[in-house]
């Protein structure tokens, strides 16, 4: 069925691939409850959710694709569902919001069926992609010094260093320093075994406390959240959520197309310039998308962690399939993970870390070309400073075609972008920024 020999691997090889991959990316049951905390779902809620969501997309990438890529709540789009659609606006309740999770799954799914999808990746300039991946990595960072108090407040200039000598920061920078050793030492799982590091210390220094036990059964709180397909389409038409869904939609399927590239590459699986089976690849992404929303997560992604299963050999859905089981097991432990959960000096290693590594796109914008440069800088800089993803997005589709006809490559702009730059120029000047 994954067709070992083929692929030039072994059982052996691939379920040591599948673990290495699942104890780098396992860190996202902790973080991914935490952000949406922020948007009021409840805790049990969205760690139910993100493991359903993880075993539903990475066994379809499984027994589907047949790729060694995992699937799971993506990070940036948490932080974007949490402070840009939810806590910037009122009327919105993380209820609704999840309706336009759910609708850009549904229109993922029906682009993944369609060559529209590909034309649509082919249309957005590279530059703007880099840009738009190193802007949710620094803002994703940011989120990670300000939930430990490494950063704070100030009256004057927004943020300053914050009391280096509290608990708290004194613990994050440890977690922080143990992980980057540990990442410097090439040691898979770094970031998981930074957090277990971390965890043990607070555990021995009386931070941290398990009052509910080790292990429970599952619970949804809420039930599920998305009953009624109708329902989801009339939220977000009577809310306007137009640009959220589209910035959902644009954000999941360049990280998902650029993410399942670049492991496919590493495993060696291209046929030149195209991915065998992409279609079926990225259903697994956006199936689990549209059942995530259905449970109460945000949208998923491949994840680029994929890669140090790769690196262990990791050839076949067989390794993927190892990590929806063990994802399957994780379901049980609940009770620890909230208990970490709750203190934040634990996880935002992970966060800010997770930031540096998506920083690294920043190297392949040609920063010698001030058309190309300054759109991809202003989505960077715009991100964290109006804890916006979509704002990012929107200055950058604005920027990119005004540059370039102000240059005289009018022609070089694909008219697609001309399209998002009028709904998104409209949106800013008209609705107000999301």
């Amino acid at each position: 069925m994954f067709k070992l020999k083929e692929h030039g691997t072994n059982v052996k090889t691939e379920l040591i691939a599948g673990l290495t991959t699942f104890l780098t990316m396992v860190y996202i049951v902790v973080v991914n409850p935490i952000i949406l905390a922020d948007a009021g779902v409840p805790f049990d809620q969205v760690f139910t959710a993100t493991v359903i969501a993880a075993i539903v997309g990475t066994l379809w990438m499984a027994l589907s694709a047949n790729y060694p890529i995992a699937i799971a709540p993506g990070m940036g789009m948490n932080a974007y569902f949490a402070y840009s659609v939810v806590g910037a606006n009122e009327d919105i309740t993380f209820s609704v919001a999840f309706s336009a999770v759910f609708v850009a799954g549904i229109l993922f799914v029906i682009l993944s069926l369609t060559p529209f999808r590909k034309k649509l990746i082919e249309a957005i300039p590279s530059n703007l992609k880099h840009g738009i991946t190193a802007g949710i990595g620094l803002f994703i960072a940011f989120i990670g010094l300000r939930l430990t108090g490494i950063v704070t407040d100030h009256p004057t200039n927004l943020v300053a260093l914050g009391d280096l000598h509290s608990p708290q920061v004194i613990l994050a920078l440890i977690g922080l320093a143990v992980t980057l050793v540990l990442m410097s030492l090439n040691v898979h799982g770094a970031l998981f075994i930074g957090m277990i590091v971390t965890g043990l210390i607070a555990y021995l220094t009386g931070q941290l406390s398990f009052t509910q036990g080790v292990m429970s059964l599952p619970s949804l709180p809420e039930g599920l959240i998305i009953t009624n397909p109708f329902a989801a389409f009339g939220d977000v038409i009577q809310y306007g959520l137009y640009t959220v869904v589209f910035s959902f939609l644009l954000v999941t399927i360049f990280d998902t197309t650029g993410t399942m590239i670049g492991v496919a590459q590493q495993a060696g699986l291209m046929k030149g310039n195209e991915l065998p089976r992409a279609r079926k690849a990225l259903l697994a992404d956006s199936v689990a998308t549209t059942v995530g929303a259905m449970f109460g997560t945000s949208p998923t992604s491949a994840y680029i962690e994929s890669s140090a299963g790769v690196a262990a050999g990791g050839r076949t859905g067989l390794t993927s399939l190892t990590v929806a089981g063990l994802f399957g097991l994780t379901i049980l432990f609940s009770p620890v993970v909230s208990a970490v959960s709750g203190i934040s000096a634990i996880t935002a290693p992970a966060l800010i870390i997770v930031g540096s590594l998506m920083m690294g796109s920043i190297a392949h914008i040609k920063w010698n070309e001030i058309d190309e440069a300054f759109p991809a800088f202003l989505v960077i800089l715009s991100m964290p400073l109006t804890s916006s993803i979509a704002t990012g997005i929107a200055l950058g589709f604005i920027s990119y075609p005004l540059m370039k006809v102000a240059k005289g490559k009018w022609k070089e702009v694909h008219p697609f972008v001309y399209i998002f730059a009028i709904l998104f120029f409209y949106q800013l000047a008209f609705i107000g920024g999301h």
